[in-house]
């Protein structure tokens, strides 16, 4: 045998071993991964409808032919998502019952007080308030976020300026099934690859522009008409 041969049979081997380990790399992945389906020549592809609306998902905005599902994975101490709140607030108000509005709580490690108020929300959200305390977090956040201790205290006051029971209010502020509420929307962000705040997801598909007002508006009549 030359050297030469030996030497491609010896390639030949590595780039072998290289294949077969990407393909299992991606075989291991895919078991973990969602998959999304194909992309149109309309826009990016869409991902698995299951992980983006549950049942018990928060909804500010509901209608009645599904043209238009908007779902915000949001962190209520995220400066990004405090910017984007008065476009979403907006469009809200003006497709009222003409479009779906989905909340999804996904409070980032860095903010000491983000998943505390992932809870506060869904502790009013048992006494029918999600919607007024989800308001009010994002209408006082420059008052509560960035800190460095914990704002229980304020979130409490909060809640009472709402009218909630409070007994009620702080039982559930401190339950298991408060927590397993948060964790499952998070969980369902990770399998869907959201990796930051806001992330936004427009028909099944993430938002391809930026979430002012006029891109919203812009792609909520586009969708409409359609």
């Amino acid at each position: 045998m030359t050297t030469n041969l030996k030497i491609s049979l010896g390639i030949g081997a590595v780039i072998a071993v290289i294949v077969a380990l990407i393909v299992a790399a991606v075989a291991m992945t895919g078991q973990n991964t969602p998959a999304a389906a194909p992309a149109t020549a309309s826009g990016p592809p869409t991902v698995p409808s299951e992980f983006l609306v549950r049942e018990d998902s928060h909804r500010l905005s509901t209608a009645s032919d599904d043209k238009v599902t908007l779902v915000e994975f949001l962190d209520f101490e995220c400066e990004a998502c405090g910017a984007v709140f008065p476009h979403m607030e907006r469009v809200k108000a003006e497709y009222a019952g003409r479009i779906n509005l989905v909340v999804r709580y996904f409070p980032m490690p860095g903010h000491r007080n983000a998943d505390l108020a992932a809870r506060v929300a869904e502790a009013a959200a048992r006494q029918d308030k999600f919607e007024a305390m989800y308001l009010r977090l994002f209408q006082t956040q420059k008052q509560w976020g960035e800190a460095s201790e914990s704002k229980e205290k304020y979130f409490l006051d909060l809640a009472e300026e709402a009218g909630l029971d409070m007994t009620a209010f702080k039982r559930d502020l401190d339950a298991a099934e408060t927590a397993e509420r948060v964790k499952k929307d998070q969980g369902d962000g990770l399998a869907l690859g959201v990796q930051g705040t806001p992330t936004i997801f427009f028909n099944g598909a993430p938002l391809d522009v930026e979430p002012s007002y006029e891109n919203l508006k812009a792609k909520i009549d586009a969708a409409l008409r359609s």
